[in-house]
Order: C-alpha cells, then structure tokens, then sequence
C-alpha cells in the first residue's frame, strides 16, 4: 500500500470514529426523549414495538384505576371539608367571638 494512502486513512479514521459515535449517541437520544415522552419506539423495519399485554399488567392496570378514583374521590370530599373551615375561620361572627373571648382572659 502507497504510504500517502496510509497516512489519509491515519488521518481519516478519528473523523470517522466521531461520524459513528455521534450517530449512535443521537439514537440513544432519540430513544430516550421517546421513552421519556411515552411514543411508540420503531422496530427494525419502522413498525411501532408496542408492550405486550399480559393478564397480570392488565389486572395491576385495573387496581391502579381504581385506586386513582378511590383518591379523587377522597381529594374532593377534603377539599370541600377544607372550603367550609376556611368559610367558618374568615366568619366575621366567629372573629367577633374569640376576639370576645381574648377580652375575658384566661379561664380561672
């Protein structure tokens, strides 16, 4: 082999290293930001690798739904419990009330 062919593969071979490093780290990328952002992954082909459902998933599925609605439900009764304090606290009849009681002084 001729040495100036040598020494342009010498000095090709780091550009091409850095050309396949960069596209296989924009692939992980790729993948990750979609796993991250819940789209379908591509097969080798481009078809969408979607995961398999078994019986199990779909039963934890299922618990975890209802569970969810489960602690909607309970979130709004304590919400709506936490807008009637709020309503009796900024009551003006019951600011009156310990404002009158602060007056007494302490019980003896």
């Amino acid at each position: 082999m001729d040495p100036e062919h040598i020494v342009f593969i010498q000095h090709m071979a780091p550009l091409a290293m850095f050309a396949v490093a960069f596209g296989v780290g924009g692939w992980v990328l790729t993948t990750w930001l979609r796993i991250k952002n819940g789209y379908p992954l591509d097969g080798a082909w481009g078809q969408a690798v979607y995961p398999k459902k078994d019986e199990e998933m779909v039963e934890r599925l299922r618990l975890l739904s209802s569970e969810n609605a489960q602690l909607r439900a309970e979130l709004g009764s304590v919400k709506d419990r936490l807008a009637t304090v709020e309503r009796i606290v900024t009551d003006a009849s019951y600011r009156l009330d310990r404002e009158i009681e602060g007056l007494r002084g302490p019980a003896n």
